[in-house]
């Protein structure tokens, strides 16, 4: 009897659980059977090996072929384990050395005429089997991809006979070189382009230099959507560790990854009709929604009191605590949810609430009702309202002579902004608890005074009171000032503009 055990990884959200292929060869009418929760394609894929097997010009085993994927009670699905079992029936046959194969893991789904095809969700297994001082074997197509993950040593093959021919020590594969070139994000859409609303535009650069959450009102064609197009010109860069999840994210998400765009930071703009699930990820095999998708990225939500209330409650828990939790009655998937949230949103049902063209004839129970749509908990976790008001005609002309800063200009105070805040307390300042607000927003005792004047007429929450803060904190950064003056905490108090609205 001969037994031969390989190493793999499986999909669980955005983990990779190790998954080891055990392959037993004994007397008995020839059969291949395949146990540890195999689901359909798993259970297929001893066809696509044996013709894999026989195409490459080897042996398949006449012989009582038994494969276990263990752990049994976690499940398998996809083509990932075809290269592992191909491994592990000729390991367990004598036709490949054994003694190798403990320092290797195994990814790749299988062609019938023994190439290798590409996978989603190479970049998580890449980073797991670094964590366990192994070197991982991939398609051909995903070699780039794994070869991100900084201090694990990746092998690419096009081929079944290419990993045998490396195992047999007759023709070793290279590894695949990481790409260290720093390739500089393209603006395509930059912030000169939009004409006026200089006071959306600082409170976009605010937002994007602490990390806030924005909500912008306005009438239609007053620039909402360009603006929020054009805050991931302006966001700092990503770290190393920013990219690796975001891309991780992205790798096991049905439209894939590319590995040319693994340091830009996402945009994801949902339709107003997209569903709960289309949101926050779903299904019988949980895959990661819109907010797991934008992860170190931007969210916008445009047109936000169209989409269905119980759409929007969910976005409640993912930004505060910048995960979520998919439970299904069979597996739970956990997925990151750090996103920026952008939203906007028009003024009233008609739109054209104190536009100067006297249009509107909405009343203020249709105004009141209009806004209910955002539930109260949901606005009050949005960090800054501003209102983005027409643009004078003027500024409208082809030859009009004002043009703002261009994004990379204010890129560059961004980031300075965004540095000081990680040199105080290691994260952008919307992520700071409690206890930090304490430490590092502390204001004046006539400063508090207007703060508690402010709480008391806009009628705000705890919530908001510390938001607050932290915008103010970030004006600050944005001054390269120490402490938080009162021109900082008035700006910061201006822009819960909805606040106002409905006190």
């Amino acid at each position: 009897m001969s037994l031969a055990t390989v190493y793999s990884r499986a999909q669980s959200g955005i983990d990779a659980p190790q998954v080891d292929v055990e392959v037993h060869l004994s007397n008995g009418l020839p059969s291949l059977s395949i146990v540890g929760l195999p689901e359909a394609a798993v259970k297929e894929s001893k066809d696509r090996v044996r013709g894999a097997l026989l195409n490459s010009r080897f042996e398949f085993p006449s012989r009582r072929i038994t494969i276990n994927l263990a752990p049994a009670d976690l499940p398998k699905e996809g083509g990932r384990f075809d290269l592992p079992i191909a491994l592990g029936i000729l390991a367990a046959s004598g036709q490949i050395p054994t003694d190798a194969l403990s320092h290797y893991e195994f990814l790749g789904e299988l062609a019938l005429g023994g190439e290798l095809r590409p996978l989603r969700g190479v970049l998580p297994a890449a980073i797991h089997t670094r964590n366990a001082g192994r070197t991982l074997m991939v398609p051909k197509e995903n070699g780039a991809e794994a070869a991100l993950v900084d201090g694990v040593e990746v092998l690419s093959a096009a081929h079944l006979l290419d990993v045998c021919a490396h195992l047999n020590a007759s023709k070793r594969l290279t590894p695949v070189l990481r790409n260290n070139t720093s390739v500089e994000v393209p603006l395509l859409d930059d912030l000169a382009e939009v004409r006026g609303q200089h006071h959306a535009k600082r409170a976009l650069e605010v937002a994007a230099s602490g990390g806030h959450s924005l909500l912008m009102m306005g009438p239609p064609g007053t620039g909402k959507t360009m603006l929020a197009s054009r805050l991931p010109g302006i966001l700092p860069a990503m770290n190393e560790t920013e990219a690796l999840e975001a891309a991780a994210v992205a790798s096991i998400s049905e439209r894939g990854f590319s590995v040319d765009h693994w340091r830009q930071r996402p945009f994801r703009a949902p339709h107003h009709t997209a569903s709960g699930v289309a949101l926050v990820g779903g299904g019988s095999n949980p895959r990661p929604g819109e907010i797991s998708l934008a992860d170190h990225g931007v969210l916008f939500l445009d047109e936000l009191p169209e989409f269905d209330r119980k759409v929007l409650e969910v976005l409640r828990e993912p930004l505060e605590s910048g995960r979520i939790t998919i439970s299904r009655a069979a597996r739970q998937a956990e997925f990151p949810a750090r996103f920026q949230l952008v939203a906007a949103m028009n003024p009233c049902p008609c739109g054209y609430l104190g536009h100067s063209n006297g249009r509107c004839h909405c009343t203020g129970e249709q105004v009141q009702r209009y806004r209910a749509r955002i539930s109260g908990p949901l606005l009050d976790r949005i960090d800054m309202h501003v209102e983005v008001p027409s643009v004078p005609r003027e500024l409208l002309r082809a030859g009009a002579s004002e043009t703002g800063e261009d994004s990379a200009s204010v890129r560059r105070r961004v980031e300075q902004a965004r540095g000081r805040q990680l040199t105080r307390c290691g994260k952008a300042n919307a992520l700071m608890k409690n206890r930090e607000i304490n430490q590092h927003c502390v204001v004046s005792d006539t400063d508090s005074q207007l703060l508690e004047l402010a709480i008391e007429r806009l009628g705000l929450s705890a919530r908001a009171y510390h938001r607050i803060l932290k915008v103010a904190r970030t004006i600050a950064d944005l001054a390269d000032e120490p402490h938080i003056g009162t021109a900082h905490l008035t700006e910061a108090i201006s822009y819960r503009r909805l606040d106002r609205a409905t006190s």
